[in-house]
């Protein structure tokens, strides 16, 4: 099955927060409103300034794609 790159998710227990799940390497799920992420694979083992690097702009990545989602919804709803 082929996955889509970041989801959305929410999670009742959680009411006011906001998730984003990166599927690829590096794995890992972005909490919006509170801004932490927590990392699903393990990130140490290769240059550690240049995993930093890419881990941030992925993280960066998953900012702007939930933006733009939440864009697109805000979208929808005014079409209604």
């Amino acid at each position: 099955m082929k996955l889509p790159k970041f989801l959305l998710a929410d999670n009742s227990e959680f009411p006011e927060d906001l998730f984003v799940v990166h599927t690829e390497y590096p794995r890992f799920i972005l909490n919006v409103e509170e801004e932490e992420v927590e990392w699903l694979d393990d990130l140490e083992g290769d240059d550690e300034e240049t995993m930093a690097d890419e881990a941030t702009k992925v993280v960066e990545k998953a900012f702007l794609w939930c933006e733009e989602e939440l864009a697109k919804y805000d979208e929808e709803e005014d079409e209604a």
